[in-house]
């Protein structure tokens, strides 16, 4: 089998996210199918999109269900066999795509994602090296969720664990696909550029802040929980819990209420995570 322009969707999950939203779409083939999950209400939002793109199906969940949870969204809605997960903050290169599509002839796998452009900040984590004989296909542990294709029938139905509302949701999803013996590559002549934390427009600023602290201590402990264990979950975790208390503490003395909140948000993550507690923070973004 190999990925084409008929048989791949794109899903791309947004959120007030205005301001990066056409340099994505602007650089997909329009030939391409496109699904946007906006997770909000802003019926504008959708309608300008549908004014300027075509192939392009954009669905409002009412309420921010997380990138997890909006992905499985649009895989839902899909109806063919590779879906690619996009970030809005990113841009394919002109061959992005037609050089994913020759190298997945006859090639097996879970997920092949593009290489970031950015050598700094590569898009993923390998253990040991295992180039291919052409070292420009390369077998790794996980990919950054930013862009990735899933050859769904891989999965057995089962994408994204919709208890993290974000963080680490991707960690989890390659992880299991490791576990069950499936491959996960990246392609080195494939790639993308991704701007970084500019999914949401600067103005939610703090607020984004807040949910970030958050949920990366919540989404840390759930995974560490899932996959190793409570106490390798707990222990790691009770010195950043009893650090962030200290530092809230200590900026609300002296009168730092952004930073002071944000330790609170760290410790606050982490000991819901502990006591079982759902990913319930979400930030104000009205």
């Amino acid at each position: 089998m190999q990925i084409t322009k008929e048989n791949l969707t794109i899903i791309i999950v947004t959120i007030k996210s205005q301001n990066v939203i056409d340099d994505c779409l602007t650089s997909i083939d329009p030939d391409i199918k496109k699904i946007i999950i906006e997770n909000s209400s802003d019926k504008e939002f959708i309608k300008s999109l549908k004014e300027k793109y075509q192939n392009i199906e954009c669905y409002l969940t009412g309420e921010n269900l997380g990138m997890g949870s909006g992905n499985n969204f649009g895989i839902e809605k899909s109806s063919t066999r590779y879906v690619m997960i996009l970030n809005p903050d990113t841009i394919l290169k002109p061959d992005t795509l037609s050089q994913i599509f020759e190298k997945s002839k006859n090639l097996e796998f879970a997920i092949l994602s593009p290489l970031s452009d950015d050598k700094n900040y590569p898009n993923y984590k390998t253990k040991k090296s295992t180039l291919t004989k052409n070292n420009d296909l390369f077998e790794v542990d996980q990919v950054d969720g930013y862009a990735m294709i899933l050859d769904k029938e891989q999965f057995n139905n089962v994408f994204f664990d919709e208890k993290i509302f974000m963080y680490l949701e991707n960690d989890d999803l390659c992880l299991r696909i490791k576990k069950s013996k499936k491959k996960i590559f990246i392609y080195a002549k494939s790639l993308i550029s991704h701007l970084g934390g500019k999914t949401v427009d600067r103005k939610y600023f703090n607020e984004i802040e807040f949910s970030r602290n958050w949920h990366w201590n919540w989404s840390k402990f759930y995974f560490r929980k899932k996959h190793y264990g409570f106490f390798l979950a707990f222990v790691p975790g009770l010195l950043t819990f009893f650090k962030a208390v200290f530092k809230s503490l200590y900026f609300f003395i002296v009168n730092n209420k952004f930073k002071s909140k944000i330790h609170y948000c760290r410790a606050s993550g982490f000991i819901n995570a502990a006591l079982n507690k759902k990913s319930w923070f979400r930030p104000r973004l009205d």
